[in-house]
């Protein structure tokens, strides 16, 4: 299908009534978990996922999530300029110049550099996934299973290098989420696998279950404990609008932290925090006056922001054309999918061109709701910081049991729910980060499959997976990551070890 053709399509099924209104009610509620520290998108969607059970339209469902992910990006700035606490883990280096900028009283400007870069690059981020994501998908028809499974390889074990500062922990994470996704019966053999005799993990463990026990009831703990210091900056916003130098130290940034955050989002466990921790690198070295950093550079605020939001469009593209999450965030989006009777990848635009092409024509829209959202009804957002979350939490838990138990009317998830929210809160606590369980429990039945579907291609020979040009290609590049990865873990010893001993 063209891609003019397509997205034309995909506007008269985002502009129906009840579309457009997901849309709003999406990045309106994400706009305010993006306000509110603590909760974060992939926390969120997976508190909402028994809602998407309810929910006729796969198109439907998608457009709400989809704009409660990006809608958190740009919510994120808010609680980062003004309280220096970042709404969620991408505007942590917003803290840095967008609170300066607030102490000097030009909070105003730097919340409407954040809103405007954030529309600029979701919209770049945007535009590249309508362009790149329908050759790509074409591209993976090619693919058959020993590609399929080099390249979810790959995602994982980018996943693990680049979403935590240890890669041990990492690992750590990724081989329990491959266990936990092996519980229950094998849909091959029949036989049952670390059930230990339990009825009720035959079935193995629900994903809403798991997901909103790690992400959801652990984030709630967390900041139940950690509230009640902060404290605004300043009780006036000031001038909204940016002054022409402004603009002049800012446009440059924006656009390096657009295409930054779209290359960054198409690549698995690269994501928004990525993107903005690079951004705000790059824009320091680009820097006439890099001492101003740290002291309150709009440059500063800028980039990163700009970067968060592009990478979060941009992460849509190996879901929607390739099947594989990029992040914790999107790989809930996917359960949503196949909760939906969706399969994410290359056919999915074959197959269901109405859901593609409508939550794509749906991004456009949503940038344009939330910068409405953003700029004029940032008074709205400082009040709604003013809630204790000593309120808020509680109402959370009440409502994600009930969610949990009506998913089979089984108490069974709600004790599931409760064990993995006190595991989450654990591992939060000892700095393990949970996206490599979630993105190994996501793909490891498809990685077992495409396995299993190799070897009875080549009578049970490995050699399939390094015969085969695209494969062949795939394999050698996990190689390559795997060995880069070793020489920076060698180096990074070498330099400790000369460190210690004064060379």
């Amino acid at each position: 299908m063209d891609i003019f053709q397509g997205l034309l399509g995909g506007f008269s099924i985002a502009l129906s009534g009840t579309n457009m209104l997901f849309c709003f009610l999406g990045a309106l509620l994400g706009t305010a978990v993006g306000v509110l520290p603590g909760l974060g998108p992939a926390a969120t969607i997976s508190l909402l996922l028994p809602v998407v059970y309810s929910m006729s339209s796969p198109a439907t469902s998608i457009i709400f999530l989809a704009g409660i992910f990006y809608g958190a990006m740009y919510g994120g700035s808010t609680t980062s300029i003004l309280l220096r606490i970042p709404g969620e883990a991408a505007s942590v280096v917003t803290c840095i110049d967008g609170f300066q900028m607030a102490k000097k009283g030009r909070a105003g400007a730097a919340l409407a550099i954040a809103a405007i870069g954030s529309f600029v690059a979701g919209t770049v981020g945007v535009i590249g996934l309508t362009f790149v994501a329908p050759p790509l998908a074409e591209f993976a028809l090619r693919f058959g299973a020993p590609e399929y499974f080099a390249l979810m390889l790959i995602g994982l074990l980018l996943a693990v290098f680049l979403s935590g500062d240890s890669p041990l922990k990492g690992l750590i994470m990724l081989f329990l989420g491959i266990l936990l996704s092996n519980v229950g019966i094998d849909p091959i053999s029949g036989k049952e696998r670390f059930t230990f005799g339990i009825v009720s993990l035959q079935n193995g463990f629900e994903f809403v279950t798991l997901a909103m026990g790690l992400f959801g009831l652990s984030e709630v703990f967390l900041t139940l404990e950690s509230k009640g210091a902060a404290e605004f900056v300043t009780a006036t916003i000031g001038r909204i609008m940016p002054t022409a130098r402004d603009w002049a130290e800012s446009r440059w940034a924006i656009l390096r932290g657009s295409f930054i955050g779209f290359f960054t989002g198409v690549i698995p466990g690269g994501g928004a925090v990525v993107a903005s921790l690079t951004s705000y690198a790059l824009e320091k070295k680009f820097a006439k006056h890099p001492e101003e950093f740290g002291q309150g550079a709009i440059a500063g605020v800028a980039g990163p922001e700009s970067a968060n939001n592009a990478a979060s469009s941009a992460s849509f593209i190996p879901l929607l054309t390739l099947g594989i999450p990029a992040n914790a965030s999107i790989a809930m989006i996917f359960a949503a999918l196949l909760v939906q009777g969706v399969t994410p990848g290359p056919f999915l635009i074959q197959e269901h061109p109405d859901l593609f092409w409508g939550v794509i024509a749906s991004m456009y829209l949503g940038n344009v709701i939330l910068l409405v959202l953003n700029l004029p009804l940032v008074g709205l957002w400082v009040q709604l910081l003013k809630v204790p979350f000593g309120i808020l939490g509680p109402l959370i838990v009440m409502f994600t049991v009930v969610g949990c138990y009506s998913l089979a009317n089984d108490m069974f998830n709600v004790y599931v729910f409760i064990a993995f929210g006190v595991i989450g809160y654990i591992l939060r606590k000892l700095r393990f980060d949970p996206g490599p369980l979630i993105m190994a429990f996501v793909l490891a039945p498809l990685i077992e499959n495409s396995l299993r579907q190799s070897l009875l291609l080549s009578a049970g020979s490995m050699a399939i997976f390094v015969t085969r040009p695209i494969s062949g290609t795939l394999m050698a590049l996990f190689a390559a990551i795997v060995a880069a990865q070793a020489y920076k873990a060698v180096r990074k010893r070498k330099d400790v070890k000369c460190a210690d001993n004064g060379e």
